[in-house]
């Protein structure tokens, strides 16, 4: 579905229902970013992340640029990226859901923090801290750019979540 050129040599728009539905083949791992907004956690679900750069270590994550995680993370400056195992689907179901209230977002849930304090989820493949260096306005989303001050290694012997059209898929 390429798009159209004008008699004028112009293309154009790409039509987003179209590219909505060709994006989503694109597949995305899982992971839950956590931040703190005073003494409250804030939970969300994002499939837009990917490693910058080994040297130095550095991550993008991408938010909704009106969402209260994105404006949590810019005030906070620092947030955590837990990478999710195919096992914690329901994590993600959890804090993918909008509007979810933000007091007691994480009951029920033994976390560990990193050191600027952010929410560690159990079980996880890995987690990385990142303080935030760049925000980047990009259409509707926000893009988080840092360097990686602390890192863990969780489950690695379990498979990832993963979204692949449009649907949570496994693996293996």
């Amino acid at each position: 579905m390429t798009a159209p050129q004008s008699p004028s040599g112009a293309r154009e728009p790409v039509d987003q229902d179209d590219y909505r539905e060709l994006s989503e083949l694109l597949t995305a791992g899982l992971a839950v970013l956590t931040t703190r907004q005073g003494r409250h956690d804030v939970a969300v679900t994002v499939d837009s992340f990917l490693d910058v750069s080994y040297d130095p270590p550095t991550m993008l994550v991408a938010l909704y640029g009106m969402s209260r995680a994105a404006e949590a993370a810019d005030e906070a400056g620092h947030f955590c990226l837990n990478l999710l195992t195919e096992d914690q689907q329901h994590l993600a179901d959890r804090f993918g859901t909008p509007a979810a209230p933000l007091i007691g977002m994480l009951s029920g849930i033994e976390v560990t923090r990193t050191a600027d304090g952010d929410a560690v989820l159990p079980g996880v493949l890995a987690h990385f801290g990142l303080r935030i260096e760049q925000a980047v306005d990009a259409a509707t989303h926000r893009l988080l750019i840092g360097p990686v001050v602390e890192q863990g290694a969780g489950l690695a012997a379990v498979g990832p979540a993963v979204r692949f059209a449009g649907e949570k898929h496994r693996l293996r």
